[in-house]
């Protein structure tokens, strides 16, 4: 009886801590407008600021990044040029070329210099989510670090972005951003 209940504890304990990591269905903002539409947000210049917080929510960097975007078929660029607070890049790069292919209903998929393989992504409704591995340099070496990657579009111009950094399923950290898109 006392192994049974054990069992069964343990199976209670498993399913929850799996439920937990089943995280946001990107489905459930199909209905959500204005549809993000990537290829018409990510074309031309788009302005963005962010944060870099660690795991106890400390403000640790900021920056600004300039992305130059243009697609051509279903193959898309996004150039992005970053300036950080503290006027150095400590292992950030300043720039970062992302290569995107559009495979249709809302599915993506990204090459990057510090990316491991690819990124990949899927819209619904106003929603994007990315999910990649980033090669980032710590302390002289080179950790990869997962990033759960969630992109909202608030109008025609405003679009807000919170990735979860995390290595083992710990979270490490947090970027947030907003993004303004010039007009064309």
């Amino acid at each position: 009886m006392i192994r049974s209940a054990r069992l069964l504890c343990a199976a209670l304990l498993a399913v929850v801590l799996l439920g937990g990591c089943a995280g946001i269905d990107i489905e459930q903002y199909r209905a959500e407008k204005p549809r993000l539409d990537m290829r018409k947000y990510f074309s031309g210049t788009v302005d963005g600021w962010g944060m870099f917080q660690d795991r106890s929510g400390k403000v640790v960097k900021r920056f600004s990044v300039v992305i130059d975007a243009r697609w051509e078929g279903n193959q898309g660029t996004l150039d992005e040029r970053f300036t950080w607070s503290d006027g150095e890049q400590g292992g950030n790069p300043a720039r970062r070329a992302w290569t995107l292919t559009d495979l249709g209903d809302g599915r993506f998929v990204g090459r990057a210099g510090d990316v491991v393989g690819e990124a990949h992504g899927q819209a619904s409704g106003n929603a994007l989510r990315w999910r990649y591995v980033l090669a980032l340099p710590v302390d002289g070496k080179v950790i990869h670090v997962d990033f759960d990657d969630w992109m909202f579009l608030v109008d025609d111009r405003v679009m807000f972005n919170r990735s979860v950094m995390s290595k083992f399923g710990f979270t490490l950290g947090e970027v947030t951003l907003s993004f303004t898109r010039r007009p064309p």
